[in-house]
């Protein structure tokens, strides 16, 4: 695994809030992940996110257009938590420890994973952010994206906007069917020059919460697959949205209080 980072890919991050790193697994290390998260989405058997009655391309209350919004991708979250070989991979420390380093945190917890499967033909994904979705506010969180097939142009690569994490806000303003639609919220960015990312089978990106990205239409008769998992800086607390948070844990919990439940959210490492 090509784990270490170089100064220069730290300087990239914090400048423009993504960085790609080719190489990331060797051939080996990418059958393995494929492997990995194949066994897993079938042993899911549909079903989203543990914790919650809900199946993938039903209704999940953040996007209400199914027929369209079915077609951008296959979501399954927190594979880790139902499958062993899956956890193998999320709890990697080397991973744990990028993160860290380019969040510059002291410690990195699993916020939750998934896997992105876009298939032949599907819809592009909207320029959108990450951590207004989720159940805590941090500018620091961030996501790794593996590439478990080719990424290309012509099948649904990442874009990313440089520099936009800087300055947008928690604000939760979706993901809509209009790719424009996130430049109405944030004008500033609008003649802004987006960075595609095509990347081989094996390679990475991080990208923070923040920065907006999207990604293309599938425009082949091909799969393409992606494996991520989203961080959470170790210390935060929880600010009212539910998101992927079980039902169950949800009952007992208050806005303000701290989520390190080792179970749920774990540390997978601390520097």
């Amino acid at each position: 695994m090509n784990s270490t980072l170089n100064k220069e890919q730290l300087s990239f991050y914090n400048e423009n809030g993504f960085v790609v790193i080719e190489d990331f697994l060797n051939a080996e290390e990418l059958e393995v992940w494929r492997t990995a998260v194949t066994n897993a989405v079938r042993e899911r058997n549909g079903l989203k996110m543990p914790g919650k009655q809900i199946m993938a391309g039903e209704e999940d209350g953040i996007n209400k257009d199914a027929a369209y919004f079915n077609n951008v991708f296959d979501q399954l979250l927190n594979l880790w938590q139902t499958s062993d070989e899956v956890r193998q991979l999320m709890q990697d420390k080397r991973i744990g420890k990028m993160a860290a380093e380019l969040a510059d945190v002291d410690g990195i917890r699993i916020w939750h994973d998934q896997a992105l499967i876009k298939r032949p033909w599907a819809n592009p994904t909207s320029w959108h952010l990450d951590t207004p979705f989720w159940s805590f506010s941090d500018r620091r969180a961030l996501s790794i994206w593996v590439a478990l097939d080719d990424a290309t142009l012509e099948n649904g690569c990442l874009f990313f906007i440089p520099g936009s994490h800087h300055t947008t806000t928690f604000e939760n303003f979706g993901i809509g069917k209009n790719m424009g639609g996130i430049f109405d919220v944030y004008p500033q960015f609008s003649k802004s020059r987006s960075y595609a990312a095509p990347m081989k089978a094996g390679s990475c990106s991080f990208h923070n919460g923040l920065t907006i990205h999207g990604a293309h239409a599938n425009m082949t008769p091909g799969f393409r697959r992606a494996m991520t998992c989203a961080y959470m800086p170790d210390g935060n607390s929880y600010n009212g949205i539910p998101n992927i948070l079980p039902d169950d844990y949800l009952k007992g919990l208050s806005v303000g209080d701290p989520l390190n439940n080792e179970a749920q959210n774990p540390l997978i490492y601390r520097r």
